[in-house]
C-alpha cells in the first residue's frame, strides 16, 4: 500500500525526485523511515479540525497495547515523565498489531494532550511478498490481507444538518417520545372538547326546534 525503497546497511528509505519540472535526472535523498499518522474529523461546512498526530520511527517504536484502557502518552519513547519505554522494530518483528496514543503538541511549553487513541496492524514486506499478497488502499479492492470490515459505528453517529431524518428518530423521537405522545393526547382530548362544546348549543337548539 505504501511503497518505498529501502537502504538496510544505513537503516533509511531512500527517495528519488525531480528538483524541477524541466529536470531530467532524479534528486535522491535519504530519510528515516519515519510512519506518521494524522487525524482529522470530517466537517461539512467547515474546514476540518486537526484531532491528533502520532509519529513511529519503524526502526525504534514503541510496542503497542493491547487494550485501548491501557493506552497512555507514557507509552511513547520521548513521553514527558521520562520513563523507560519497551521498543521494537518493524523490520525484526515484520508484523504489529495494537494500540498507540495520539496527541497534539502546539506549543513546546505546554504538556502533550491524550486526544485520540488508534488501533492499527503494520505489516512490512519485501516487493516480492507484496506482490504475493495484494490490498488495497482502505477498503478498495483487493480488501483482502488484512480484510477490512465497515466500520461499526454506532446509530447517532452523523451530523444533524446532514440527516434530519435520522435526527428526528434517534435524537428527539427517543428522548422525548412519551412527552411527544402524551401531548398529542392532550391536544386530541382539547380539540374534542372544543368541537364538543361547540356543537352543543346546535344541537340543544334543533332539539327544542323538533320538541
Amino acid at each position: 500500500v505504501f511503497p518505498f525503497e529501502y537502504l538496510p546497511a544505513e537503516e533509511v528509505m531512500l527517495i528519488k525526485k525531480r528538483e524541477h519540472f524541466f529536470s531530467l535526472d532524479k534528486h535522491e535523498e535519504k530519510h528515516p523511515v519515519v510512519f506518521t499518522i494524522q487525524i482529522w474529523d470530517n466537517d461539512i461546512f467547515h474546514p476540518d479540525d486537526f484531532l491528533g498526530v502520532l509519529d513511529l520511527d519503524l526502526h525504534c517504536m514503541p510496542k503497542a497495547s493491547k487494550f485501548a484502557k491501557f493506552t497512555t502518552l507514557d507509552d511513547l519513547i520521548d513521553n514527558e515523565k521520562g520513563l523507560p519505554v519497551q521498543t521494537i522494530s518493524l523490520f525484526n518483528q515484520k508484523n504489529v498489531k495494537g494500540w498507540w496514543p495520539c496527541y497534539v503538541d502546539y506549543d513546546p511549553s505546554i504538556p502533550r494532550e491524550l486526544t485520540g487513541k488508534i488501533e492499527m496492524e503494520l505489516e512490512i514486506l519485501t516487493s516480492e511478498d507484496a506482490e504475493a499478497k495484494p490490498a488495497g488502499k482502505a477498503r478498495e479492492e483487493p480488501n483482502e490481507n488484512p480484510h477490512l470490515k465497515e466500520p461499526d459505528r454506532p446509530a447517532t453517529s452523523f451530523s444533524w444538518f446532514s440527516s434530519p431524518l435520522k435526527s428526528l428518530r434517534y435524537i428527539i423521537w427517543q428522548n422525548y417520545k412519551w412527552y411527544i405522545l402524551g401531548t398529542l393526547f392532550i391536544l386530541l382530548i382539547v380539540i374534542f372538547i372544543i368541537l364538543l362544546l361547540y356543537s352543543i348549543p346546535g344541537a340543544l337548539s334543533q332539539s327544542m326546534v323538533s320538541g
